[in-house]
């Protein structure tokens, strides 16, 4: 597995890379947002460390550049705790995020976590079908009236959950559980984030037939029509 690490910190960058390859991973790493875009091009990268403020290119711009061709993994670092941040980032296609200063073991965990779900969607049996969604675990592409739609990972890892388990109604809080971990530290606001993104992207798609419905108050469930 290989990580690309991108921030502008050079003190950062060392730390990051440090706990990475302890973990096992290799790296590559880069110093601003242009050199990030021409290494995710070049290398076979597996998923991103992306910091928010860059010189060249800002990590939001370099986010769409890759969400606008790759599925990747990406999380976001940010030296705010600002919701603008963290909403922003999560709108655009990042998976997760972690604000300045963090803990580099808390990040090597989230990594690892995303990278595990990651395999396990890949080696899960056979897919399913809901009106004219088919979500072909196997290969982890999600077809709408036969056209593929691209996901993230989370955005696939909640589908997932929801299709496997039809009517069942998941808190905010279960989701954050199941999906981000339970030592996850943010808020329900990311599930709704999430989830908003995800129905945008179904719904412009054409689905039909299924849909992921809002119990006021209470959460979500996956809804097939008779």
């Amino acid at each position: 597995m290989k990580l690309l690490l991108a921030d502008d910190n050079e003190a950062i960058r060392d730390i990051l890379d440090n706990f990475a390859r302890a973990a096992g991973y290799e790296t590559v790493m880069a110093a601003d947002g242009e050199q990030a875009w021409q290494l995710f091009c070049t290398e076979d990268i597996d998923l991103i460390l992306l910091d928010v403020m860059m010189p060249k290119l800002d990590g939001f711009a370099v986010c769409r550049k890759v969400r606008a061709c790759s599925d990747v993994p990406i999380i976001m670092i940010t030296a705010r705790g600002e919701d603008y941040d963290r909403i922003m980032g999560l709108e655009i296609g990042a998976d997760d995020y972690v604000v300045k200063p963090f803990s580099a073991a808390e990040v090597m965990a989230r990594v690892k976590a995303i990278l595990r779900r990651l395999s396990r969607s890949g080696d899960a049996g056979q897919g399913r079908q809901y009106g004219n969604l088919v979500f072909q675990e196997e290969s982890g592409r999600v077809l709408v009236a036969g056209k593929t739609v691209r996901l993230t990972h989370k955005e696939a890892d909640l589908l997932l959950l929801f299709t496997a388990n039809p009517g069942q109604l998941f808190s905010r809080d279960k989701l954050l559980d199941k999906i981000w971990g339970m030592d996850y530290t943010g808020d329900t606001r990311t599930v709704d984030t999430h989830i908003r993104r995800l129905r945008a992207k179904l719904e412009q798609a054409g689905l039909a037939g299924c849909a992921i419905g809002t119990v006021w108050g209470r959460g979500y469930r996956w809804e097939v029509m008779a």
